[in-house]
């Protein structure tokens, strides 16, 4: 039996579940891996637009890295660490679940498509992926009877999802890093009541407060985009040897950044990156280290009465990894060409359906399906209206969107076989 967590960890948002053969966390995990928001996960954008090459990363592919690298973590930590044991140790299945989530409300095209979202919500509470990830686990995720009701999730996994405490209204220009401001109840839940907003600034201050899970969840994501998000950019040609060797020229680099890049110029030039990176993603796991923490809620549960510390030279070998993709592959013309392509698509779709939806009418065309329409034309609230086609939208692959946006706007597509 596993004394890491109480009672008050497994309880769950909106109801009890039925006792079964698995373990609150083991359930948590299930039911994510069982949605259709999870599968759309395999045609989302990591880096590059889904389906352009089979090889690249996409959502899935990243979030089950992550899941993989979160279930390493916590079992190295459980050996190595003289703070657990086996009867007291953090939980893999329940890190598992919420690296497996941590990805599923981004919408098509990115991180793009994130910021258009964002400004075309902007009057109406904002777009924000880890918010919508939120409100998929809490209100969205299933349906009965053709009202959503999310999962109701466990406490500790709703909380290690949970990494931006901060509401949209706080923030002066909130461009992300927050959630919806409806979804300060689940604060409130994760905190047993505890207004932390009295507690903490808004903004980073607060967005710090994580449980070692969500801490977990953090690195795991970290480690797998700033050393895989490499990896793609050298095959795809976007990252070489001589655009390294020409952009380090003009960065400033310490003694171990310096060797971490001729590190990587070797693995180029020897033709074993995928090695390289493998390797060094153990290196990353081993990097952890878990100290004692005392808190506000350390006394309620021993998921915030420990931090997470990683090593310093590996944090900015990470850093150095994450800074050479931005510059040389999500800077370049072509990406930046392609998520101009996707924040035309997604305002031209945004504003057809919030053009049919918007009056409380139910005499407009029927676009959307059926379940989204009865829910939109049952609510007077425009807000309301519209953040339903914000999800319906930010639900979409990029496929899906393209499709849309052609079946919408494009006077020669729209024959049987492009109708499907």
């Amino acid at each position: 039996m596993n004394t890491f967590y109480t009672a008050f960890d497994t309880a769950c948002l909106h109801e009890e579940r039925r006792s079964d053969y698995r373990t609150p966390f083991e359930q948590d995990r299930d039911r994510i891996i069982h949605t259709s928001a999870f599968r759309r996960l395999q045609a989302k954008t990591q880096v590059f637009l889904s389906g352009e090459y089979d090889f690249y990363r996409t959502r899935l592919t990243h979030s089950l890295e992550v899941a993989q690298i979160g279930r390493a973590i916590c079992s190295y930590l459980q050996k190595n660490s003289r703070h657990f044991s086996e009867s007291f140790y953090i939980d893999a299945n329940l890190v598992e679940a919420v690296c497996l989530s941590h990805d599923l409300g981004h919408p098509p095209f990115g991180h793009a498509g994130e910021r258009t979202l964002n400004f075309l919500m902007r009057n109406y509470g904002g777009f924000e992926g880890n918010a919508q990830t939120l409100r998929l686990l809490t209100e969205t995720i299933y349906s009965e009877k053709g009202k959503r009701k999310g999962m109701s999730p466990t406490r500790a996994f709703l909380d290690g999802v949970l990494k931006y405490k901060t509401l949209f209204s706080e923030l002066e220009k909130p461009l992300n890093h927050f959630i919806y401001d409806e979804q300060k109840e689940f604060l409130a839940f994760v905190f047993d009541g505890i207004d932390i907003s009295e507690k903490f600034p808004a903004g980073k201050t607060r967005d710090n407060v994580r449980s070692i899970e969500c801490q977990i969840m953090d690195w795991a994501d970290d480690a797998a985009y700033s050393l895989n998000d490499v990896v793609d950019g050298i095959h795809s040609g976007f990252i070489t040897k001589d655009k390294v060797e020409r952009w380090a020229e003009q960065q400033a680099f310490d003694v171990d950044q310096q060797k971490s890049l001729d590190a990587l110029f070797d693995a180029i030039q020897g033709g074993y990156v995928e090695r390289f990176m493998s390797g060094m993603i153990g290196k990353y796991i081993e990097a952890c280290s878990a100290e004692p923490s005392e808190n506000f809620m350390s006394a309620k549960t021993h998921r915030y009465a420990f931090r997470l510390r990683i090593d310093e030279t590996i944090k900015s070998q990470s850093k150095i990894f994450k800074k050479l993709s931005y510059h040389l592959v999500f800077q370049s013309p072509q990406l930046n060409q392609v998520e101009k392509k996707g924040d035309y698509l997604l305002n031209r779709i945004f504003h057809a359906f919030t053009e049919n939806y918007l009056n409380a009418q139910q005499n407009g065309m029927h676009l959307l399906p059926v379940s989204f329409e009865q829910a939109i034309l049952s609510s007077d609230d425009v807000k309301i209206r519209i953040r339903l086609i914000c999800d319906y939208i930010a639900g979409m692959t990029d496929g899906f969107a393209i499709r849309t946006y052609k079946r919408l706007f494009d006077p020669d597509f729209g024959s049987m076989v492009d109708l499907i």
